[in-house]
């Protein structure tokens, strides 16, 4: 795990700033399965392997416990949760059931020019993908996707999606690390997706839309 660096600023700012690296740097390290579905990980043994107290830990893994990563275990620590091959099925079935109907009906009625505005984000999937990025692109994929999500001007449907995204991209145990090739495809269907609404090519958005999360989580 990627150590905080020495912050200069103190008091409250700090605090927070601390607690939003430890948690970004828990949930990489929950996509890349560095933090293992079923193990207990304690407050000081993270903070020490951060360069930081207990207390950031702490609180970034009860926002993990919210989000349904990990759960408080009394006098232990956290412990990640374990989670099924049906319940990933079940976590794309939502997503698509949210996502799709929304994005086909952006299809009809964004303009190109807004479209074109979502290149950088197709660009930076890409280039996590083609890295092996995992976090990097987790992070990317769901960026993308909420980009487009956004021009529905529905917050609570950005905020919903969002979260089962992240739930979804958390390994099942013992699975084997994502290889780069499938992250270079799936990075792959946005870019194609992002031109078929470009061109407003109906046909094909809907196509690729229904591929997309047929094929994965992603």
């Amino acid at each position: 795990m990627p150590l905080i660096p020495e912050q200069k600023t103190t008091g409250k700012v700090l605090r927070h700033s601390v607690r939003g690296q430890i948690l970004d740097a828990l949930r990489a390290a929950l996509v890349d399965g560095e933090l293992a579905p079923g193990e207990i990980y304690s407050g000081p043994a993270l903070g020490e392997r951060f360069g930081v107290s207990a207390t950031p830990v702490r609180e970034a893994m009860q926002q993990l416990a919210l989000e349904g990563a990990v759960e408080c275990m009394p006098n232990r620590g956290f412990r990640v949760l374990s989670r099924t091959p049906g319940e990933l099925a079940e976590l794309a079935e939502v997503r698509a059931l949210l996502e799709v109907p929304v994005m086909l009906r952006l299809a009809r009625a964004v303009p190109t020019d807004t479209w074109e505005a979502l290149r950088p984000a197709a660009a930076a999937t890409a280039a996590a993908a083609a890295a092996g990025d995992l976090p990097g692109y987790a992070e990317a994929d769901r960026a993308f996707h909420g980009e487009v999500l956004a021009l529905a001007g529905n917050a609570q449907l950005v905020r919903v999606a969002g979260e089962l995204h992240r739930r979804s991209q958390w390994p099942l145990p013992g699975a084997p690390r994502v290889r780069r090739a499938d992250l270079v495809a799936d990075a792959a269907e946005h870019s194609a997706l992002l031109e078929a609404l470009i061109a407003g090519d109906l046909s094909a958005v809907e196509t690729l839309v229904r591929e997309h999360f047929a094929g994965s989580a992603a």
